[in-house]
């Protein structure tokens, strides 16, 4: 297990990044209801830098994961679009290996944030590396 913080999602190169930090494990407000994660997202380039707090259901999780079945399968995803949480865009770039990467906060801030970081094939073993560790670190149950 790991000590300390999780980065589940990392985006980065070229001098720009994106980073869902996944800090740990709290229990949501309601009895009924199951733990979340908890976390931010932290975009840095050398024009913007910036933090998000978010919370991570076992359910977010699952879509995590099928979004990066659909980016390995050369789709663009969005992950958590249309719900009050922040969303993480992907577009792929078909020229090369690069990507944009949206953070929307459609909630709190209204703020978006577009990055271009570079997408090579390497990433996706990792990235699959990083939603076991989450899952092992931290399990979650589904409400």
């Amino acid at each position: 297990m790991a000590e300390g913080p999780i980065d589940l999602i990392r985006l980065e190169g070229d001098g720009n990044s994106v980073v869902l930090r996944i800090d740990g494990k709290e229990q949501r407000k309601r009895p009924d209801e199951g733990d979340v994660l908890v976390g931010e997202f932290v975009v840095d380039t050398p024009f913007v830098r910036g933090t998000l707090k978010t919370w991570v259901g076992p359910e977010d999780l699952g879509e995590w994961q099928q979004a990066l079945d659909s980016l390995d399968a050369g789709r663009d995803i969005a992950w958590r679009e249309g719900t009050r949480d922040p969303w993480l865009v992907v577009e792929l770039d078909e020229d090369d290996d690069r990507c944009q990467v949206t953070i929307k906060d459609p909630s709190d801030s209204l703020t978006t944030v577009t990055v271009t970081v570079p997408l090579a094939d390497a990433w996706f073993d990792d990235a699959y590396r990083r939603l076991d560790s989450v899952w092992e670190t931290w399990p979650l149950e589904e409400d």
